[in-house]
């Protein structure tokens, strides 16, 4: 125990730190510029000088670490006067605007000013005159009223790792800006807007809009987009989000956001937002009153149901709506409908990949904390770059990097790419052949030592049966033998390792088998395993039983005894047959089994692979429900479309990546139903009453019926610790069989497509959002610089993409990075989405799509403007 006393107040401490730490631990206010929670000790303002006894002169508190029985003063004449000074020379150049500067009433400038700054200056110099930059279309520099604290670019150096701003200059001329020049060329996380002191780095999204003491409301909410769950803090005006800003201490991002989750909010005030019911009458949209609108989706459904069975009718539901959303969905299909035709788009990838993962280890396999992995020695990354899909998990592997450890990628991964990763690139024909090297390699080193674990029998003997291609594999020429005995000797001796896998590696040909091999690398390497996670509640859709195989708590539909619980709850009767998942509806749908769909917060016509089968089939049904935010495509086929409450108007829970439960809160209101409610007063006109007073009324029935959220409550949640397996039951049970099944080489030749992820989008939700339009406007096809020259097509150009599923024209860029015989387009912009040029194939063991072997052509169809 370490004792000190500063302004005659004895602290104990339990470890040391500085006397500013040990000082705010203790109520006690030393003033700051430079000090930030989340940067390293600068000691560059000195503002925080503090006396110390025995010691000849001030000190920086910042910097200054405690030892017992030190004695320490803040607030002296002798302090103040040095305070005084420094503010005095800070002022020199600083401008003298706060009437319009939007940082006025939060500038910490301002505030040390009014406590100890001189009431006149002695300076008569001139003023350092430098333009306000505003060509950036989202951050505005103004570097005038910079005070050369650094914060900006040792966060964006040593916490972000995107090295995109510096100080450039010297003296007095010395300032911030972008190696990019006027406008940004960075990921645009707004980090450094977050640290700024004062008012030289902020966001235009609100500027001049309104000042920080005219916010009514800062209300902690969870970010709409990835399945990270970061926090955030929404400042409210007006009833409009005025801007959404991290929240520091937060278990899951201690103060970081990235592009999406700070100015991807705009969404919700969107004026393309659905207002009223529409009902289709003779091939037109008509507006329809609630009541009428709802009473007709009972009638047909009920209709439906009784003409055709419950088989005849499906749900598809929703990683973008609540838990309690979800839980009421599923519920109603399965006791008002009576069908188990449930299913939502974490059939894509992350629904299969989990359940092959959990088969084998246990449920809550990929339940592990994010921040765990700045600790690990060796990180392996497979199937896709976490720095674009789950940007702040991607910034923990990069800490992991700073702090000592070993990255190691398969395939090359730009947002790694400054971190010394040990990167094997073994190409699109040759990646199975590689994790099977990787596989023997660890093998034979603990076989070598006598160690193999031993605790799972039935994985072992699989391990046992794989045989490796060394000849095929060493055929491609970027992996080199010594390159890959430094790969394994790092992943195979590391102590703490950790294997992060993505969609990419989940979607591939041959996904489930490459699955498999990666589960068996992580076993013997006593790994933990991280599944990235697209949508912000993905794991909790999963978790409310919103699949056709599953109940609420992830439990399987198949045991008689988990279904007698809820049927005992619910006053019903389950059907143990599985329904039909997301694919199987559309097929369905189709050849006219499935009559009716009704879709909550999804749009499987832009989400699924091959849209115009998907369209096809969607008119075949005799009814589309279509409930959701924005006319979609989807709903432009609906027979009934219902507006929605977006993320920012409801109440309710996500489920994060690390299987944390978190509150979603209501920011702004708007008139209109939450999903769960429409979808509650839908059941009531079908004479099954579904009373739930508000979503907290939603969450209690869910802990009564779950056995994971048993004894839950909004309060333990809202206090952020709600982590997998709660005060729940996980489910524990022997491992079925291990399904592998090695897929189709890629063909050598044609070009194949592959879908991009671009860091500043996320799904359809994120092509509302002005600001990130500015960043990155429209649809792109990125091409290799050799796939491009023997077609002449240069940047810019217009290109046509070609495949036995249709066409796009989009614009080129050339990318080095990407693989010679890829072509990527991202699924996001409307017409324009990848996903409509790939026909539906299945992975036969992870039921997951195929979206890596799609054959096109590229013409060039429209030159670049001069």
């Amino acid at each position: 125990m370490i004792t000190i006393t500063i302004n005659n107040k004895e602290i104990k401490l339990e470890k040391a730190v500085t006397v500013l730490e040990a000082a705010r631990s203790a109520g006690i206010k030393i003033p700051t510029l430079c000090y930030h929670e989340q940067l390293e000790k600068y000691g560059g303002c000195r503002l925080c000088l503090v006396e110390v006894e025995k010691m000849p002169r001030l000190q920086t508190a910042c910097t200054l670490m405690v030892t017992d029985g030190m004695i320490v003063r803040t607030e002296t004449e002798a302090i103040a006067d040095v305070r005084r000074g420094i503010l005095e020379f800070l002022l020199i150049n600083h401008p003298l605007d706060c009437p319009y500067c939007d940082k006025a009433g939060e500038c910490e400038l301002q505030d040390l000013v009014e406590k100890y700054g001189p009431t006149t200056g002695r300076f008569k110099e001139k003023k350092r005159k430098v333009t306000e930059n505003l060509q950036d279309p989202v951050i505005v520099r103004n570097m005038e009223r910079c005070v050369m604290c650094t914060r900006c670019t040792r966060m964006c150096e040593g916490v972000q790792g995107a090295s995109a701003i510096g100080v450039v200059s010297r003296g007095g001329h010395s300032h911030v800006e972008p190696f990019s020049g006027n406008r940004y060329d960075c990921e645009y996380c707004g980090n450094c807007v977050s640290v700024c002191p004062v008012g030289a780095i902020m966001s235009r999204l609100h500027r001049h809009s309104y000042r920080p003491w005219q916010v009514k409301e800062n209300i902690e909410t969870v970010c709409p987009y990835c399945g990270v769950g970061c926090t955030v803090v929404a400042q409210v005006r007006d009833d409009v989000i005025k801007r959404l800003v991290p929240k520091i201490g937060s278990p899951v991002n201690n103060g970081m956001l990235c592009s999406r989750g700070r100015f991807g909010y705009e969404f919700v005030g969107h004026g393309d937002r659905l207002t009223t019911p529409l009902i289709r009458k003779n091939g037109v949209f008509e507006v329809a009153t609630w009541e009428e609108a709802i009473g007709l989706v009972a009638q047909r459904l009920g209709e439906i149901k009784d003409k055709n069975g419950s088989g005849a009718v499906a749900g598809i539901a929703s990683p973008r709506c609540t838990n309690e959303d979800n839980y009421v969905f599923q519920k109603f299909m399965r006791v008002t409908l009576g069908t188990n035709n449930i299913d939502s788009t974490a059939r894509m990838g992350y629904a299969g990949a989990q359940s092959f993962i959990e088969n084998i280890f246990g449920q809550g396999a990929t339940g592990n904390i994010i921040s765990g992995l700045s600790n690990s020695d060796a990180v392996l990354v497979v199937g896709g770059d976490p720095t674009t899909v789950n940007p702040i998990l991607g910034l923990q592997i990069r800490a992991c990097s700073r702090r000592g450890g070993s990255i190691l990628t398969v395939g090359h991964l730009p947002g790694f790419q400054h971190f010394s990763p040990l990167e094997l690139n073994p190409g699109l024909n040759h990646e199975t052949q590689l994790f099977e090297h990787i596989l023997e390699h660890i093998v034979g080193e603990l076989v070598s030592r006598k160690v193999l674990p031993g605790s799972n029998p039935l994985l072992e003997a699989k391990i046992k049966t794989v045989q490796a291609d060394v000849a095929e594999m060493m055929k491609e020429p970027a992996i080199s033998e010594k390159d890959f005995a430094g790969f394994i000797e790092k992943l195979a001796g590391a102590a703490t390792p950790a294997v992060v896998i993505g969609k990419e590696l989940i979607q591939s040909s041959g996904g489930g088998y490459k699955l498999f091999l990666i589960c068996a690398i992580t076993y013997l390497i006593n790994g933990r395993i991280y599944l990235l996670s697209d949508h912000a509640n993905e794991q909790g859709v999963l978790d409310m039983g919103c699949a056709p195989d599953l109940l609420p708590g992830y439990r399987p539909l198949s045991y008689a005894e988990f279904r007698k619980r809820y049927e005992t709850a619910w006053k019903t009767t389950l059907s143990d047959k599985p329904g039909l998942n997301i694919f199987e509806m559309i097929d369905a749908a189709g050849n006219g089994a499935l009559k009716a769909l009704y879709v909550m917060g999804e749009n499987p016509v832009f989400n699924l692979p091959d849209a115009k089968t998907v369209e096809a089939a969607l008119r075949k049904l005799e009814f589309l429900v279509v409930q959701d935010i924005f006319m979609t495509e989807t709903a432009q086929q609906a027979d009934v479309v219902l507006p929605a409450l977006s993320w920012g108007e409801k109440y309710g829970t996500f489920t994060n990546m690390e299987r944390r439960i978190q509150r979603v809160r209501k920011t702004v209101d708007r008139e209109g139903m939450e999903d769960w409610r429409i979808i509650a007063e839908v059941s009531k006109h079908m004479s099954q009453r579904m009373q739930y007073a508000d979503a907290g009324a939603v969450f209690e029935e869910i802990t009564r019926v779950s056995p994971l959220h048993r004894d839950l409550t909004y309060d333990e949640i809202a206090e952020g610790h709600t982590i997998y397996p709660y005060k729940g039951e996980p489910l524990r049970g022997a491992t079925a069989e291990i399904k592998i099944e090695k897929g189709s080489s890629y063909p050598d030749g044609p070009l194949l497509l592959g879908v991009a992820r671009p860091l500043f989008h996320s799904g359809t939700l994120s092509r509302k959002s002005p600001a990130l339009l500015k960043i990155y406007p429209e649809a792109v096809v990125r091409i290799n610089p050799a796939t491009a020259a023997p077609l002449s097509i240069a940047d810019g150009d217009i290109v046509r993409v070609t495949s036995s599923a249709g066409s796009l024209e989009l614009p080129a860029v050339i990318d080095k990075h990407v693989e010679k015989q890829v072509v990527l387009i991202p699924n996001i912009f409307e017409g324009k989405g990848a996903l409509s040029l790939i026909a539906i194939a299945l992975d036969p063991v992870l039921k997951a799509p195929v979206l890596d072997s799609t054959p096109v052509t590229l013409e060039r169809v429209g030159k670049v403007s001069a």
